[in-house]
């Protein structure tokens, strides 16, 4: 007997496409290599990844990504690696600085996102865990961060600017 309630079948034709362009674009970009052997090692790797995970990127379909989130989102990533450089070189004045015992204060600190949108959470607790000198712990249900930080600087700017760039690119 066929259920009569079941959701209709949405095809994963078109987020496995997007999904495996998505990851196609990043190994060549992160890659540098153009030759015919490391691009199809390339196609063949996201075929995989895009296979088990195109619905973590699109899991209620293409529809509700609209081009300006995928532009905001790039943004994004734009500024989150410029913020990754500077506390990189924070991290790296940390670990030489002659008085290194005296300048480093790890902490655990916790706090309430207002980003109500889980991809957006996620995507906070990951940017979090990328930039030097912080890495998320955990991440409630109602949106409460636990971070670890290095020192006071890493732990002050959060949650931050940060968070606010992450509400604007998912519309919030």
């Amino acid at each position: 007997m066929i259920p009569t309630d079941s959701p209709p079948k949405t095809g994963k034709g078109p987020t496995l496409l997007l999904t495996w362009c998505v990851l196609m674009l990043t190994w060549i970009l992160l890659s540098g290599m153009f030759d015919l052997f490391h691009l199809g090692l390339g196609a063949i790797s996201a075929a995989i990844v895009a296979w088990f995970s195109h619905d973590l990127l699109f899991p209620n379909g293409i529809k509700g990504h609209s081009p300006a989130l995928w532009y905001r989102f790039f943004i994004y990533v734009c500024w989150l690696l410029w913020q990754i450089l500077l506390s990189g070189i924070h991290v790296l004045k940390l670990v030489y600085h002659p008085g290194l015992k005296k300048k480093i204060d790890p902490h655990i600190i916790q706090f309430h996102t207002r980003i109500q949108n889980e991809t957006g959470r996620v995507t906070f607790g990951n940017s979090i865990t990328l930039t030097p000198g912080t890495i998320t712990l955990s991440i409630s249900s109602p949106g409460r961060f636990t971070v670890h930080a290095l020192d006071k600087q890493s732990s002050e700017s959060l949650p931050g600017e940060m968070e606010q760039r992450i509400a604007r690119t998912f519309g919030e």
